[in-house]
């Protein structure tokens, strides 16, 4: 079970975690033991999440869901199993926190006229102050 937070917790049943060779520098190791944890979860299939938060979690995961709706993290940075996978469960804890938080509205609000009135200000001064860089109109 991973609890996310007060209100969430996903079950180890929605979460597949193997173990794969990890790339990169390893020594003996590299080609014999499958340290790298790769996490899959199935936002579309979770029986816990509500569809806002399934929304986020999408936008907010970017190209590590697939077409099919399934996020994948991949944590190689540890040299045992164990730091890994729970790296690669902190990621997704974090992550689906991230999407519990629905973000504020965004209120309209109208330019103040002292603002526009400043700016319209602004673009005459420079303007004036261009067109005294201008050679006069009789000399060629």
């Amino acid at each position: 079970m991973l609890i996310v937070n007060s209100a969430l917790a996903i079950p180890d049943a929605e979460i597949d975690l193997t173990f794969v060779r990890a790339a990169g520098p390893g020594g003996q190791n590299v080609n014999k033991v499958a340290t790298a944890a790769q996490l899959r979860f199935d936002i579309d299939a979770s029986r816990v999440l509500q569809p806002a938060v399934r929304e986020r979690l999408r936008k907010l995961a970017g190209q590590r869901v697939s077409s099919g709706g399934v996020l994948t993290i991949k944590a190689g940075r540890h040299r045992t199993q164990e730091r890994n996978r729970e790296d690669a469960l902190r990621r997704l804890a974090e992550l689906l926190r991230a999407a519990l938080v629905a973000p504020r509205p965004r209120i309209k609000t109208r330019v103040p006229r002292s603002a526009a009135r400043r700016r319209l200000e602004g673009k005459q001064h420079r303007s004036a102050v261009k067109s005294l860089r201008r050679r006069p109109a009789g000399e060629d």
